[in-house]
């Protein structure tokens, strides 16, 4: 009776530690020194450096990213919001840089440098899928001056191989899109990365990795290499 009622007691302290875990805030720091600053198919900027802090809380995250150039003055600051259940998840992101002279807190239409997303995927392990779409703020087509709600579609697939892990991606803008650069329904970007973890020491590792990015709609083609720093 005596060990059932200690196993007992053992079980009951594991499963509050376990949900005090679950429950416990998490934040994360890191930093990516690239080469070239490439997002969905299109050059945005020269060799930068890209701190990334997101605080998280059951499922609840907050992050802020940001790309500063190196050899360009062009600065960006985007905030997001996203919730996470299972392999699903939703986020609201405020994408703002400060090209064309925009600052930070003006937010009139067709004034300000402010771009807001709405964002849903699902992971499902081998392959994982998204859908964005801009609802408010500096997208437009330039023609008519109407919002273009302009989307992106994206599918991805991790993999490993020869000791390096590998991350494959395919996007598409399904309509017209100045934002993109679009007529039509295009595939935007092509994209395979490689990644390998460079073991410094017992506590320090340093992530390097090398992307190669197609643009067909924009008949380009971009290499891209870089390392991740990781404070906690």
């Amino acid at each position: 009776m005596k060990t059932k009622g200690l196993l007992s007691i053992l079980v009951i302290i594991g499963s509050l530690s376990t949900a005090h875990a679950q429950s416990a805030v998490e934040a994360d720091l890191t930093a990516d020194f690239v080469s070239s600053y490439v997002w969905r198919g299109m050059y945005l900027g020269s060799p930068s450096i890209q701190p990334d802090l997101s605080v998280g809380w059951k499922g609840l995250a907050f992050s802020v990213w940001g790309s500063a150039g190196l050899a360009q003055a062009r600065n960006e600051i985007d905030l997001t919001l996203s919730y996470s259940i299972g392999g699903f998840k939703v986020s609201v992101i405020d994408y703002w840089d400060d090209s064309g002279g925009t600052k930070y807190f003006a937010y009139r239409p067709k004034e300000t440098g402010h771009s807001f997303e709405a964002a849903v995927g699902y992971d499902f392990g081998p392959v994982a899928i998204s859908w964005q779409t801009f609802f408010a703020g500096a997208d437009f087509q330039e023609a008519d001056g109407r919002r273009a709600f302009s989307s992106y579609f994206e599918v991805s697939a991790p993999f490993r191989l020869l000791t390096l892990d590998w991350l494959a991606k395919a996007g598409v803008v399904p309509w017209a899109s100045d934002y993109y650069g679009t007529q039509r329904f295009t595939f935007q970007s092509v994209s395979l990365k490689a990644t390998k973890d460079i073991p410094c020491s017992e506590k320090f590792h340093l992530p390097i990795f090398a992307e190669l990015i197609a643009a067909p709609a924009a008949g380009k083609l971009y290499f891209v290499a870089g390392f991740t720093i990781k404070a906690f």
